[in-house]
């Protein structure tokens, strides 16, 4: 089963993701490939795979991809080989990944595995409080680039399976190990 989560940049999705795979073992995650400069606190490999713009253009020429977008004036892409690594694990994968990134992965992927999409919802004022307190301290002009897509990527909301106001960390991951149990527990039942 994959789940994957989006929402604009600072709604909470890799501080969720995190929590879910320390709350439990059948969870993985699966980094994206990105041509964004390694932040303080990134962690190669786990956060991001990090390559040049000149590497990532390869590897779409390569067709190593499933889907990719650029995000902030930066490329970032789902692998076919590290998800299809992970598929064959046979755990389940939480995926951080941006709102068109998320409709191409359900249109390539729906009719192999289940798939479940969840979008985090933050109020705007809030979501500038957190990228103004991020460790990596982006620009005003990144915030605004950022703060740019809140309406776009909201106005895709209703083409999720759940949508959910993420303003208490613990709340939320409560919310979506439920949601993912439940998925869970269908996810071989036809209709």
């Amino acid at each position: 089963m994959l789940v994957l989560l989006a929402g604009v940049a600072g709604a909470g999705k890799n501080t969720i993701q995190r929590e879910l795979i320390k709350r439990n073992s059948q969870i993985t995650a699966i980094p994206s490939y990105t041509s964004r400069p390694q932040r303080p606190g990134d962690v190669p490999g786990q956060t991001y795979h990090f390559v040049t713009k000149e590497e990532f253009e390869n590897m779409i020429q390569q067709n190593a991809f499933y889907e990719y977008d650029v995000h902030h004036n930066h490329y970032y892409g789902t692998s076919k080989k590290v998800l299809n690594d992970a598929i064959k694990e046979g755990k389940i994968i939480v995926k951080d990944i941006d709102v068109n990134g998320i409709e191409n992965l359900v249109n390539i992927l729906k009719d192999d595995m289940k798939v479940v999409t969840i979008f985090l919802r933050v109020p705007k004022e809030v979501l500038i409080e957190r990228l103004k307190n991020r460790v990596d301290k982006p620009s005003d002009e990144e915030i605004e680039l950022r703060i740019s897509r809140l309406e776009y990527e909201e106005s895709k909301m209703g083409e999720y399976d759940y949508v959910i106001k993420n303003n208490n960390l613990e709340k939320t991951v409560q919310v979506i190990e439920q949601i993912i149990k439940s998925e869970y527990a269908i996810r071989e039942v036809e209709f």
